[in-house]
C-alpha cells in the first residue's frame, strides 16, 4: 500500500503541480487570492502584535491540507479526465456529507474531525508561541523590527533557538499525520485514524524524501509569507496540486473503495 520513492520524485511533484495549475489557471488561483486575503486580515489585527502574528501566520501553515481540499479535487478530476469547473470546487466543500454510510459514523465526520484536530494543533502553537516570547524576550515585542532586534539578534541568552526547536518539534508530528491524510480523505472510504497511520508509515518508510517533501514545503511556505504575503497566489495551488500528487505517488489506494460519486482513473503508478 505504501511505495517508496525517491528524493528526485519531490520535485517531480511541483512539475505535475505546475503543470495543473497552468491547466486549470483562475479556478486554482482563487484559492491562492482567499488565503492571502486571509493571511492579510490575521496581519492587520496583529499588526502591533508581532508575537502573535508570528504564532498566527506560522499556525496558518499548519491547517493547509485541509484549506486545499479542492485543490485536490481539482487535481484529481484532471487526472480521471473529467471536465474541471467551479462545480468541483463547490461539492468538495458543500457535498461531504453526501459520502457516507451512517450519520453517527467515523466516515461522516472524517475531514471534519481532522480539520479540526489540526485547527486545534495551530491555536495550540499560537498560543506557545505568545507565551514563550512574551515571558522570555527581555523587550515588549510589538513590531517585526522589534522581533529580528530583540528575539533573533539578542546577544544573550537562547529564545531564538528555542523558539524555533519548539516550532519544529511541534511541527514535525503534525507533518507526519497530514502528508497524505487529506488526500486520502477525500479521495477513499477510510477512517481518520486509518488515514492518519498510513500517513506516518509513509514518513517512516521514506524518511529521506519525506525530509526533502517536508523542507519544500517550508521553503515555499516562507516564500510566499515573506513576499508581503502577496506570493501565496502563486504558492497555495500550486502546492495543493503538487501534495495530491504526491499522495497518488506515495500510496496505493486501488484496494480501498471510493468515496460515492467518483469514477476511478487508471494508475499506471
Amino acid at each position: 500500500m505504501i511505495r517508496e520513492v525517491s528524493i528526485g520524485q519531490t520535485l517531480g511533484w511541483l512539475v505535475l503541480g505546475m503543470r495543473d495549475l497552468v491547466k486549470l489557471r483562475w479556478i486554482s488561483l482563487i484559492h491562492g487570492l482567499v488565503l492571502t486575503a486571509v493571511g492579510g486580515f490575521i496581519t492587520l489585527i496583529a499588526h502591533d502584535r508581532f508575537w502573535l502574528l508570528a504564532g498566527a501566520l506560522s499556525g496558518f501553515l499548519f491547517i493547509a491540507p485541509v484549506l486545499a481540499a479542492s485543490l485536490y479535487a481539482l487535481s484529481r478530476e484532471l487526472e480521471n479526465q473529467q471536465p474541471t469547473r467551479w462545480n468541483t470546487v463547490w461539492r468538495t466543500w458543500t457535498s461531504w456529507q453526501a459520502s457516507h454510510h451512517d450519520k453517527f459514523g467515523n466516515d461522516y465526520w472524517c475531514m471534519v474531525q481532522f480539520g479540526l484536530l489540526l485547527a486545534l494543533a495551530s491555536t495550540g502553537w499560537v498560543l506557545t508561541s505568545a507565551a514563550l516570547i512574551t515571558l522570555l524576550s527581555p523587550m515588549p515585542i510589538q513590531t517585526p523590527v522589534d522581533f529580528l532586534r530583540f528575539v533573533v539578534g539578542a546577544k544573550e541568552g537562547w529564545l531564538f533557538e528555542i523558539w524555533l526547536a519548539l516550532g519544529g518539534v511541534m511541527a514535525a508530528p503534525i507533518f507526519a499525520s497530514s502528508v497524505v491524510t487529506m488526500p486520502l480523505l477525500l479521495d477513499r472510504r477510510i477512517s481518520l485514524w486509518q488515514a492518519v497511520l498510513l500517513s506516518w508509515g509513509v514518513v517512516l518508510k521514506n524518511p529521506v524524501p519525506m525530509a526533502a517533501w517536508a523542507a519544500i514545503l517550508l521553503l515555499m511556505s516562507l516564500l510566499g509569507l515573506g513576499s508581503l504575503l502577496l506570493g501565496l497566489v502563486f504558492v497555495v495551488p500550486l502546492l495543493g496540486h503538487a501534495s495530491w500528487h504526491a499522495y497518488r505517488d506515495l500510496i496505493d489506494a486501488k484496494h480501498l473503495p471510493l468515496r460515492q460519486g467518483q469514477t476511478l482513473a487508471a494508475d499506471p503508478r
